[in-house]
């Protein structure tokens, strides 16, 4: 089990934190693809520039955070420090996620080994279709809490709060 004797509170916020990186960057992604087909149509948009995704509530996701980076970083062993460094970008770049996103992937108690396998189990969900909706979110925290992990992760600190 990738769990292994982690905490169910800890293990819920690494699992929730890359699910959350995964679908920003998959709703980021498919924009990008659009941008970038009306771009080669002649019709002018820039598949990088932040506006065109904030204007739609789409997160801007730079480069080193989108997940097809963290994907080909995670044999590295110094994945934490990229996903924790991916978190401080996504911040930066939205300030509404300002102080908000797990940044404790690169603690030494985490195995990087576990980290990389989770990395590719998330790697194989896809979120497109869903970047308006939380029904990923409940599906998520329904199938962690089924597992006993049900730690309430929607106060203050946390990056998503149920609404």
């Amino acid at each position: 089990m990738l769990r292994n004797n982690m905490d169910a509170a800890e293990y819920k916020q690494i699992v929730l934190g890359l699910i959350f990186l995964k679908y920003i960057s998959d709703a980021f992604e498919s924009k990008h693809a659009a941008l970038a087909a009306a771009a080669v149509a002649g019709e002018g948009a820039d598949p990088e520039d932040p506006d065109e995704y904030k204007v739609q509530s789409i997160f801007w996701v730079p480069r080193e955070a989108r997940w097809s980076h963290l994907k080909a970083q995670a044999p590295q062993s110094t994945i934490g420090r990229t996903v924790d460094d991916a978190m401080d970008a996504i911040e930066r770049e939205n300030p509404t996620l300002k102080g908000v996103l797990p940044k404790d992937f690169a603690r030494p108690g985490l195995d990087k080994a576990r980290l990389t396998q989770l990395i590719n189990l998330v790697s194989d969900i896809s979120m497109n279709g869903q970047e308006s909706n939380h029904t990923t979110w409940r599906l998520a925290n329904m199938n962690l809490a089924i597992r006993g992990i049900g730690a309430n992760i929607a106060q203050g600190d946390s990056f998503h709060a149920d609404a």
